[in-house]
């Protein structure tokens, strides 16, 4: 049987790789912060929430996920006491899903978490070397 030996490292592995480091990070840090129950899933609410709060298919449309699974996420963070579902306004027939105080304290508290890891990188890599980093998977991402 023949051995394979790679020598290098795909670059979509190499992502994966830091994506899995980084949220393993993350997570730490904010269950240190006391938001223990916030997982990666989460993101899908709380990285595309509008302030005034946001509509079921507006969430799964910004995140690519279907309705379904953005829905399973409401259910769990409205179970958690991070967003609650309230009548539409302009729709009395839909809900808009909501970040409750404790919603808005744990975004706030992730988007300084990922601040200080920008930071950190910065500080690690250089700051012009991680705004061509930046750069580079903002222009790939729109791509798409």
């Amino acid at each position: 049987m023949t051995k394979i030996t790679q020598t290098w490292t795909p670059l979509p592995a190499l992502l994966d790789d830091l994506a899995g480091d980084c949220f393993r990070d993350f997570r730490t840090r904010m269950s240190e912060a006391g938001y223990e129950e916030i997982r990666q899933g989460h993101g899908c609410v709380f990285r595309f929430i509008h302030e005034g709060g946001s509509r079921l298919t507006e969430l799964a449309e910004s995140s690519g996920l279907t309705k379904q699974a953005v829905a399973e996420v409401v259910a769990d963070l409205e179970q958690l006491g991070y967003v609650e579902r309230l009548p539409d306004p302009d729709d009395g027939r839909a809900k808009v899903i909501r970040l409750t105080d404790q919603g808005a304290a744990a975004h706030r508290a992730a988007l300084d978490i990922f601040a200080e890891v920008e930071r950190e990188l910065a500080e690690r890599y250089g700051v012009e070397r991680l705004e061509t980093m930046r750069k580079l998977l903002e222009e790939i991402a729109a791509a798409g």
